[in-house]
């Protein structure tokens, strides 16, 4: 039975650990109930910015809650994904009101809540969270100071044991290019805050240059790392294996994704996990996805080496890969860049061209602008999207701004997603009812 918060039923979760490994019991269950239910469409959410199931279930519960009056006689099923995430005090949960989402804390200070989302989502690293947290209380004038600050998120991040999560998150590959580890761990810490500072004052409206201002960014956009390689690995490992699982127990489902934010990251990267010849995907639907928009290019447009790190994964959905973005994501337009520049894959771009320019040179999120690079891709607004048809196949971006619009900084609306015109676009996509003119 759907839990008594679930605005649908049937409804199913799925959590998964860091590494991708599912619990056991929940997979079992899915299995055996899709298939005593009959279900022939199955929707799977995977959620973004988190750190406890009662907020993803709510998301899931306000998502979904269209879904019956758009598919009238659809057998259709909902599974949210619960995986370990986390998000600083400044990132909202997408429509929680301002009581139960933490007030942002102005300034480099660690906050209660940004710190026990560290605890709860780098566990067995509490003496560090609290030496971070000292630090950027007490903002020490020596360089040394600062050095060890950067010591100190490094451990923080890094996989404890070797496992299967690549230190490096990349969106893009360059073909006999090794990926080195990100600027932040190779560069001097000094330096990496000295430039963080600077892109903030032109993005938040500091005063004086705060070096700590730099070095709390530098936490986050670590943490902001460790989550999106985490995201990779859980789709890869975990729900990819779980839906060709799927497909052998029950033939003929089809299942639909659905991502919001790096959950988008995550459920694309489900299609690298697929087993061979499993072809259950019917649509996958990227709502302000957090990963590159070269993501699926098979070739990058400023180098010939290189290609995303889906390439070609796109083929194997037997339907659209439809992204939703919109331009008032100001997380990803602007501090998107500001990641990307600290893996150095944006090394002197801040100098050469200013971050409010990065997104449209190399470093855009999917997001922010949709998919890049891949040629076949449909462009159409939220109302041409509306009316259909949706192309049965490639990609397909989908300016989701008319209402995808609302949040105030330093986010804006990245986590304005709880819309039924956006749950009409996955019922659209994946075939499951055609939405009403």
């Amino acid at each position: 039975m759907a839990e008594p918060a679930m605005s649908v039923t049937p409804y199913w979760e799925l959590t998964f650990d860091a590494d991708g490994d599912v619990d056991r019991a929940e997979r079992d269950r899915l299995l055996a109930e899709v298939a005593g239910r009959h279900v022939r469409d199955l929707v799977v959410f995977a959620h973004g910015w988190n750190e406890d199931r009662s907020a993803a279930t709510r998301i899931y519960s306000r998502f979904f809650a269209p879904f019956p009056e758009l598919t009238p006689g659809a057998r259709i099923g909902y599974v949210g994904v619960i995986w370990p995430s986390m998000r600083f005090s400044d990132e909202p949960i997408p429509d929680f009101p301002r009581a139960l989402a933490a007030e942002p804390t102005r300034g480099p200070a660690l906050d209660k809540d940004t710190r026990h989302a560290l605890l709860e989502s780098f566990p067995g690293r509490a003496p560090v969270v609290e030496q971070i947290g000292r630090l950027l209380e007490q903002q020490p004038g020596e360089e040394a100071e600062l050095a060890e600050f950067g010591r100190l998120v490094r451990l923080l991040v890094e996989v404890v044991a070797p496992g299967p999560q690549a230190l490096f998150a990349a969106d893009t590959v360059a073909e006999g290019v090794p990926q080195d580890e990100p600027a932040m761990f190779t560069r001097p810490t000094a330096e990496v805050c000295g430039e963080f500072t600077g892109a903030l004052a032109g993005t938040e409206g500091f005063g004086l240059p705060n070096p700590w201002d730099g070095a709390h960014e530098l936490l986050r956009q670590a943490a902001y790392y460790a989550m999106k390689r985490r995201a990779g690995t859980v789709g890869e490992r975990g729900l990819g294996r779980v839906v060709g699982e799927l497909a052998a127990a029950v033939p003929g489902v089809r299942v639909h994704l659905v991502g919001h934010s790096f959950g988008a990251r995550l459920v694309s990267f489900a299609l690298r996990g697929l087993p061979d010849g499993v072809r259950a995907v019917a649509s996958v639907t990227l709502l302000q996805g957090a990963f590159s928009h070269y993501a699926f290019a098979s070739r990058l447009p400023y180098d010939p080496r290189a290609g995303g790190v889906l390439q070609g994964q796109q083929h194997r959905v037997d339907g659209p890969v439809v992204c939703c973005h919109s331009r008032h994501d100001t997380a990803l337009g602007t501090f998107y860049p500001l990641a990307s520049r600290m893996a150095g894959d944006a090394q002197g771009a801040v100098e050469e061209f200013g971050v409010g320019q990065l997104l449209g040179v190399k470093w855009g999120a999917m997001g922010y602008d949709g998919v890049q690079a891949v040629p076949g891709t449909r462009a159409m607004t939220l109302a041409e999207a509306l009316r259909g048809p949706l192309p049965a196949s490639g990609c397909v971006n989908v300016d989701a701004a008319a209402v995808v619009c609302h949040g105030g900084p330093p986010a804006g609306a990245h986590g304005d997603i709880l819309h039924p015109e956006l749950a009409r676009v996955v019922a659209a996509a994946g075939r499951i009812a055609r939405p009403a003119a």
